[in-house]
């Protein structure tokens, strides 16, 4: 067991099982311990091997600053790049409140997102100080993306970035107490590859027991096979310049590979592996390899995996506006592309003739990001939500709506809005972006009550709304001037999607 040690002026701190770590203290009294190891660097020998465990109990570290952030290209606002050369990058940050007489409190352990492929805990969107104030102790984490915690190398196992998650929900289940928290009360939460992640996470048996609740915000039905995954990794190596085998993977160095993944994405839209690459050009995912992911999550749902588990589903009503706005997805013009879209993604035509039904003075723009928005996460969110409550899980599901008027025309409801109002970070560097330019007093307001709802939720499951029933399917709908409750039971969209197959893959 960890224990903690000592509360002194502007540092805190704590005894874990790598050893003494030592935090800062926040002048409102949360205390920060940032990069503490979870386990063993995952390169040299451990390079492409589930993660080995950290136990150095006598050591002691200053962590006062993030720790270095996985191998990849991308560079996010006010966030840490990776530089080759950086290998402890396996580490969670903590963020708990001063303790008091309340007893242990509930802990909101946070996956990040990035298409499995980029991100990191450092980003300053999901500093955890707010949350922490409302009520929780906030740990986020690192963990491998892109090739290596998700590209396939003949010999290892899949999915290492999973495995990593998995880790350092371990450490959490070892360590939390000592900073206060409540280690029978865990809920897992996280956005896009975050939660598709949490998705993957429940369906193991090997995760029971490391977290009694998760919040899924936007999570993406979006899986390989591992005949795919191997496709994939073949045309990495080729481009890398080395065999697709362990021995040859192993040889080329980890900048090597993210440059050469980053060359096979850029070709995908004009020749990809699997025909949704066309449209969305990710090159790594979850691979249903029958081992670390023995089943699509939605099958696995369906058998009580994750039954004691209770779920907190969300997503965004324009998930995609904000994958085109960066040039994420592929332009569509016509009806051909359109009907070409539908056929990719392997979708029946008929949904062609039920969005026009459904938006008939919409364009062709509009109705193509309504419809890949709810084929990759609205309508999988809620096949999520839907699988767990019937096999005897507790599900509430929620929507986030808030859009106004900008001097540019509107800000969206789109992917990633809703994460700076949930971690009550609506002035860090990005977020203007993200929400459509500085905050107003609605807004905060709007963070203020889904902080509450995430906080409640994490306490006792209860985020303030009824759950889902075999009757009825009330949705909370998050917006601004305020929120209300929708019922989407008999909702046309839903009625167009409910003989379509999301426990397949596709790619």
């Amino acid at each position: 067991m960890a224990d903690g040690l000592r509360t002194e002026t502007g540092a805190a701190t704590f005894r874990t099982t790598s050893g003494v770590v030592r935090g800062s203290l926040s002048r409102d009294g949360v205390r920060a311990v940032l990069g503490i190891p979870y386990a063993v660097a995952p390169f040299g020998a451990n390079r492409f091997r589930a993660p080995q465990p950290l136990l150095d109990p006598g050591a002691s570290r200053d962590c006062r600053g993030f720790g270095p952030i996985a191998p990849q290209s991308a560079r996010l606002p006010g966030s840490p790049a990776w530089r080759a050369g950086d290998e402890d990058v396996l580490s969670v940050n903590v963020w708990a409140p001063t303790p008091s007489e309340a007893g242990p409190l509930p802990v909101l352990f946070w996956i990040h997102g990035g298409a499995y492929t980029f991100g990191s805990s450092a980003q300053p969107d999901f500093d955890g100080g707010a949350l922490a104030r409302a009520g929780a102790v906030v740990v986020t984490c690192n963990y491998r993306v892109g090739f290596e915690g998700f590209g396939h190398v003949p010999g290892f196992p899949d999915n290492r970035g999973l495995l990593d998650q998995a880790a350092a929900l371990c450490w959490v289940r070892d360590n939390i107490a000592a900073f206060g928290g409540d280690p029978a009360r865990v809920t897992v939460a996280g956005h896009s590859a975050g939660a598709g992640s949490i998705a993957c996470l429940m369906a193991r048996e090997e995760t029971r027991g490391l977290f009694r609740r998760a919040i899924v915000h936007s999570a993406p039905n979006a899986f390989f096979s591992p005949a795919t995954a191997a496709a994939v990794a073949r045309r990495i190596a080729a481009e890398a310049g080395v065999a697709p085998t362990g021995e040859g993977l192993l040889s080329a160095s980890p900048y090597r590979l993210v440059a050469a993944s980053d060359r096979v994405a850029g070709r995908l839209r004009d020749d990809p592996v699997a025909a949704l690459q066309a449209y969305d050009p990710v090159v790594f995912q979850p691979v249903v390899d029958g081992d670390v992911l023995p089943a699509h999550p939605l099958c696995a749902l369906d058998t009580g995996v994750a039954r004691d588990v209770d779920l907190l589903v969300c997503h965004t009503v324009e998930e995609c506006w904000f994958l085109h706005a960066v040039g994420g997805v592929r332009e569509i013009s016509s009806e051909t592309g359109l009907a070409d879209f539908v056929r990719a993604l392997g979708l029946p035509a008929r949904l062609l003739d039920g969005y026009r039904v459904l938006m008939p003075d919409a364009p062709l723009l509009d109705r193509y990001l309504a419809l890949f928005g709810d084929a990759v996460f609205g309508e999988y969110g809620r096949r999520l939500a839907e699988r767990h409550a019937r096999a005897g899980g507790r599900v509430h599901a929620s929507r986030f709506a808030r859009r106004r008027r900008t001097p540019g025309g509107q800000a969206r409801p789109w992917h990633t809005a809703d994460i700076p109002f949930a971690f009550g970070n609506l002035d860090a560097p990005g977020a203007a972006f993200l929400i459509g330019g500085a905050p107003d007093e609605p807004d905060r307001a709007l963070s203020r009550r889904i902080m509450r709802a995430w906080t409640g939720f994490a306490a006792d499951g209860d985020p303030g709304w009824p759950a889902l029933t075999a009757g009825a399917a009330p949705v909370k709908v998050w917006a601004v001037p305020q929120d209300h409750l929708s019922d989407d039971a008999g909702s046309p969209a839903r009625a167009l999607w409910r003989d379509v197959r999301f426990d397949v893959l596709r790619r």
